[in-house]
């Protein structure tokens, strides 16, 4: 597999596949079009989140890279947003706690989905593994 990304639209539908140059199995990296996609679908009242893959099955685990990233784009934005990682077989949605956090230091709150009704509820889902398949 190879890291892809898809910003979610609050239909549920995805907007825009992020497929940068430079991304790997273990690394999906930032672009300036990305930034932009995300922000003017904010601007449109729009932006449900973004979801990319991790290499590999089983549930997978945010990086710290992907919490750090999380924090700086809501902080960004001035709100949370709903983000998801998947795996070849599984899924999980990871939001903002509703906790107290430390300024700076957001936590966020992981669910492992169900995978067959992930499938149904994020017509997206089985587009975003595809496309993290190596050629």
């Amino acid at each position: 597999m190879i890291e892809t990304g898809v910003v979610i639209t609050r239909t549920n539908e995805a907007c825009y596949w992020h497929r940068p140059l430079g991304r790997s199995a273990s690394y999906l990296p930032d672009s300036r079009t990305l930034w932009d996609v995300l922000w003017a679908t904010y601007q449109a009242d729009n932006l449900l989140g973004f979801a990319h893959s991790h290499p590999g099955t089983g549930a997978p685990a945010p990086s710290q890279e992907d919490l750090s990233t999380f924090g700086a784009i809501e902080a960004a934005l001035g709100r949370p947003l709903l983000w998801w990682i998947t795996s070849a077989d599984r899924l999980i949605e990871i939001r903002k706690s509703t906790m107290d956090s430390i300024p700076g230091r957001e936590i966020y709150a992981c669910q492992l989905l169900d995978d067959r009704e992930a499938r149904v509820r994020f017509p997206w889902l089985d587009q975003l593994r595809v496309e993290s398949q190596l050629p």
